[in-house]
């Protein structure tokens, strides 16, 4: 193309090329970009441009083609050069397995006692989709899948689109006339997750697995589908290879030419070994199964092939499957069983969780009877029946859980989930807000799914302060029904204490005097200690400072509750729906009867009004002496709010070392900056500062 040659458009376009390629390959197979990605997109974004203005000009290996092309009517089907044959798969998942394969090949190869240990090359079996890709003189001519390992079809145009399969080969691959790379095209397990989470937000049906999304997409009629699904790709052999390549299949290894496969351009994986021996196979299958839950992509055991080509025709093969390779599995991480029931279960929090009674199935190495099924609105996605077949997966410590529903359907099928509207456990009401996928128990004081955290919760230090009353002891309290609710610590005597683990007489007399101590406390302190849902320290001190009593509160209506200042809707439905319950109102009857205490009064209306109450603060940065804590209780005692931003409604901002964007905005909108020494003067005479002037700060 002399004339487009001598164009210097028609020269930067291949420079372009040139570029982007390179750093594709930084980036997708390296993971080491020299660029950032603003960059990238500037340069392609030129070379599209370039070439919309030269449509002729678009070559078959330019990075704008992987976009995908027009939608297919069906896949061409492609007959094989060389088999895409299987290998033969080892289910044992011990390591005899390793060890039976090197005597194998030892006997095959005629190899002696006190001949040196054969050398393999070891590499994780990916769990995705075999691919071969055909390259001519560097080019990416044609992808195609496995099929019957003869003959497969023709996916070049959804293969394209994967940005870690070079469209034109690095260094030397560009002078082999004809090249076939073999490898797997799978899906990453976070990026599993987001396409699903984009599927759900969309109302689409969600994947199974990462081995379905990336199998289906590579298998999508419209490339453009494929290209919005974030495919990765592993190299992992060759199938045509010139002959006389220097140290290719002619007279080299196998770890060769996955060399020189990384030198062209592909990913090959780190996990790759060689191993000298039996026993260095078994220690490779052991370590890649130990780390297997943490890679980022989902393998189903290894591979083991002899490393010298030559010795590999040798070997040769039997029926569809070559002799010098074996995979070796890992115990399965999903498998099938039928549903026998489905059971609710209650959490620590009052979650409620259905869970899956299951006929016994091995899977993930263990023996697996429950799985959970998350919440209602999952099962009713999956529409996971009692007497249905399901795919349960279990990865490492991870709980099992089940996947889908597997056809064919029962008939007729059984009924319906449907969630319980009393708690199993309790029988207190069941609640679940409207912006909530889960469903809870509402008797937090009651239900004994609940003791611990609730009796934490209650005995920290911003509540009713039980020093002492610590995770350890709670748990030995509870597990030895020595407490089987809040009001039971105040029946605690030190018989009871004593004999505890790391409980002698003056740790006991310590954890009882501050049980004693808590019972003189406020209003707010114990309206936070009772758990109720979105009642924090700041909620309860509005609750406290607008009824003044207890009894009111407990009796107020959604109406009542809804004129707090900043109690909404969620917030006052969560009030009601706690004290509406007949167990949580008996609870704090016996707190009251075992002398717990507050000062009350009749109401906002009638109360001393305190001297900062409608006054918002924010706080930032490092104050001298007071912690963040300990100045917003203080501001909060006086009546005023801590706010986390600044408004143009804040009417002072705190400010200590190293504060940051919160006192730059506190300047752009002229609101008042304190420093501690100002906001103790503050505090000890509110009337000294106004708002709209600073103290300390400029």
């Amino acid at each position: 193309m002399p004339t487009a040659a001598a164009d210097p458009e028609w020269r930067r376009a291949e420079a372009l090329r040139q570029a982007l390629h390179h750093h594709a390959w930084r980036y997708y197979v390296l993971d080491d970009p020299e660029i950032p990605d603003i960059e990238y997109d500037r340069l392609l974004a030129e070379l599209q441009a370039i070439e919309a203005r030269h449509p002729d000009w678009v070559t078959p290996d330019s990075p704008t083609q992987r976009v995908g092309g027009r939608p297919l009517e069906g896949f061409d089907p492609v007959r094989h050069r060389v088999p895409m044959l299987s290998i033969r798969t080892e289910t044992d998942t011990e390591a005899g397995a390793a060890l039976a394969f090197d005597a194998r090949i030892r006997k095959e190869l005629a190899l002696g006692p006190d001949d040196p240990p054969v050398v393999y090359v070891a590499e994780p079996k990916f769990d995705g989709l075999a691919i071969g890709l055909l390259y001519e003189h560097g080019l990416l001519v044609r992808a195609a899948t496995r099929g019957d390992g003869e003959t497969g079809e023709d996916v070049t145009q959804n293969i394209r689109t994967i940005a870690q399969i070079p469209l034109r080969l690095r260094g030397a691959g560009t002078g082999i006339a004809r090249l076939e790379v073999r490898g797997e095209v799978y899906m990453r397990r976070d990026d599993f997750e987001a396409l699903n989470e984009r599927q759900r937000a969309r109302g689409d049906k969600t994947f199974v697995n990462p081995r379905n999304a990336a199998a289906g997409a590579v298998r999508q009629l419209d490339p453009a589908v494929t290209a919005s699904r974030p495919l990765s790709f592993f190299a992992y052999g060759v199938g045509e290879w010139p002959s006389g390549l220097g140290d290719g299949p002619e007279g080299g290894t196998h770890w060769q030419v996955l060399q020189a496969l990384r030198d062209w351009g592909f990913p090959v994986s780190d996990l790759v070994r060689r191993c000298a021996g039996g026993e260095a196979l078994a220690a490779y299958h052991r370590d890649i199964g130990a780390c297997r839950d943490a890679l980022p992509f989902d393998i189903d055991g290894v591979v083991y092939k002899v490393d010298r080509l030559d010795w590999q025709r040798v070997l040769g093969f039997v029926t569809r499957e070559p002799r010098w390779a074996i995979a070796h599995k890992f115990p399965a991480q999903e498998q099938l069983t039928r549903v026998l029931a489905i059971d609710v279960q209650v959490g620590r929090t009052g979650k409620l969780t259905p869970v899956a009674k299951l006929e016994p199935v091995f899977v993930g190495g263990v023996t697996v009877t429950n799985a959970t099924l998350h919440n209602a609105d999952e099962v009713a996605r999956k529409d996971v029946r009692v007497g249905d077949t399901v795919i349960v997966r279990r990865a490492g410590d991870v709980i099992p859980e089940v996947v889908a529903v597997a056809p064919p359907l029962p008939q007729p099928r059984g009924e319906p989930f449907v969630m319980p509207s009393a708690c199993p456990v309790c029988g207190s009401a069941v609640v679940r807000e409207a912006d909530e996928v889960d469903h809870r128990c509402s008797g937090g004081l009651y239900c004994p799914a609940q003791r611990k955290q609730a009796i934490l919760h209650f005995a920290q230090r911003r509540a009713m302060d039980i020093e002492g009353l610590g995770e350890k002891l709670v748990d030995q309290l509870v597990d030895g029904n020595v407490v089987r609710g809040v009001a039971d610590l105040y029946r605690l005597g030190l018989s009871s204490l004593v004999g505890l683990d790391r409980m002698a007489d003056k740790s006991a007399s310590n954890v009882l005097a501050a049980i004693e101590a808590s019972k003189s406390t406020t209003l707010a302190r114990f309206l936070f200690g009772l758990g109720i849902r979105h009642v924090g320290e700041s909620t309860a001190r509005d609750l406290a400072r607008h009824f003044g009593r207890l009894d009111a509160i407990m009796d107020a209506s959604m109406q009542d509750l809804l004129s707090v200042p900043d109690v909404g809707p969620v917030v006052a439905n969560s009030i009601h729906t706690f004290f509406a319950q007949p167990h949580n109102r008996e609870v704090v009857e016996q707190l009251r009867a075992s002398g717990v205490h507050w000062p009350e009064h009749d109401g906002e209306a009638r109360a001393e009004p305190l001297p900062l109450s409608g006054k918002t603060f924010v706080l930032t940065g490092t104050l001298p002496t007071l912690t963040r804590e300990d100045a917003k209780a203080r501001i909060e005692a006086a009546g005023g709010k801590v706010a986390g931003s600044v408004s143009r409604k804040t009417d002072w901002v705190v400010a200590g070392e190293a504060a940051g964007s919160k006192l730059d905005k506190a300047r752009e909108l002229g609101v008042a900056i304190l420093d501690e020494a100002g906001l103790i003067a503050l505090l000890d005479d509110p009337g000294a500062i106004s708002p709209g002037s600073d103290s300390g700060r400029g």
